[in-house]
């Protein structure tokens, strides 16, 4: 009996020991994955496209594998919808505008799909991230009253802006790469209403990023709604001083070609003089001045603006 009960307590040691080191295995998991997501903001200083290109590819693939050893870490999750659809708008979207500059069909069709696919991986992840704050997403998109209920009840503290605006953008950007398919169309209302309870709780969130996706979103079509989208931008210009050059980018793009030529030369122009305003945004105004440069120098883009000579 003295050798059972001796037996028992090495037994029961090395549970406890096996317990204690999976607990400590996720204990530095967790540690790590925050640990990233904090010293994740330094790629945005960066003031080479092609370098910044090269670390975003390799990181999310470093994201990825976090979030298959931990994967309830909402920093991971929150990670990975902020990367994918960073990558999607930032490097996909440019390998697709250089394939219509080129007229390839084949690549173009192909960049296409991948920017599909990149915002869907972004979307998937942004419902698991809100998954982690309310049950009933789903459920609650049964239609916009629903869901903007739901957003309501369960998103109330500032804090939980930038989840709502990443997995917002996500679903707009996944629904702006498949016009042709009207049942993702159909969703658009999912999207808008994510980033407007964004706004809500923080509209300087992301220098006021929300604002200019709800300002794009209202410049959709040439009717009453223009006026909306011209208060959206001229907020997020007011809030990030205009030194975040994707709402000026943005502005030319969705609503300047609404009114003339010259008013869309002058804001894209406006972009490429900035010089270096925000240089903890550097990698997003080198991306919008990149941008700026391409829809000056191309006719293509002037013509897809409904612009002649």
């Amino acid at each position: 009996m003295k050798w059972m009960r001796s037996l028992g307590s090495v037994l029961l040691m090395g549970v406890a020991s096996l317990s204690l080191s999976g607990c400590l295995k996720t204990v530095l998991l967790n540690g790590q994955i925050k640990s990233t997501r904090e010293g994740s903001s330094a790629v945005n200083t960066l003031h080479d496209y092609e370098i910044a290109r090269s670390v975003a590819f390799a990181g999310i693939a470093q994201i990825e594998g976090m979030h298959q050893l931990g994967p309830n870490n909402t920093d991971a999750l929150f990670m990975l919808t902020r990367s994918w659809g960073g990558i999607a708008f930032g490097f996909i979207e440019d390998d697709y505008e250089r394939a219509v500059e080129a007229g390839d069909e084949v690549m173009i069709a192909y960049h296409q799909q991948r920017l599909r696919s990149a915002f869907e991986r972004a979307k998937f992840y942004g419902n698991e991230l809100l998954g982690h704050t309310a049950e009933g997403f789903k459920e609650a998109t049964k239609n916009t009253e629903t869901l903007k209920a739901w957003l309501k009840e369960n998103f109330t503290e500032p804090e939980q802006a930038e989840d709502l605006l990443w997995a917002g953008f996500a679903w707009v950007g996944f629904v702006n790469s498949s016009k042709e398919d009207p049942a993702a169309v159909a969703q658009l209302y999912i999207g808008v209403a994510l980033v407007e309870r964004s706004v809500e709780l923080d509209e300087t969130a992301v220098y006021a990023t929300g604002h200019t996706i709800l300002g794009a979103y209202h410049a959709r079509t040439a009717g009453a709604e223009l006026e909306e989208s011209k208060q959206h931008f001229d907020k997020a210009l007011a809030i990030n001083g205009g030194g975040y050059l994707s709402t000026r980018l943005n502005l030319a793009r969705l609503y300047c070609v609404k009114s003339d030529k010259a008013n869309w030369e002058k804001t894209l122009r406006e972009v490429l003089a900035a010089g270096d305003p925000l240089p903890q945004a550097r990698l997003q105004n080198v991306i919008a001045m990149r941008r700026a440069q391409r829809y000056l120098g191309n006719k293509i883009w002037q013509e897809d603006c409904g612009f002649s000579g």
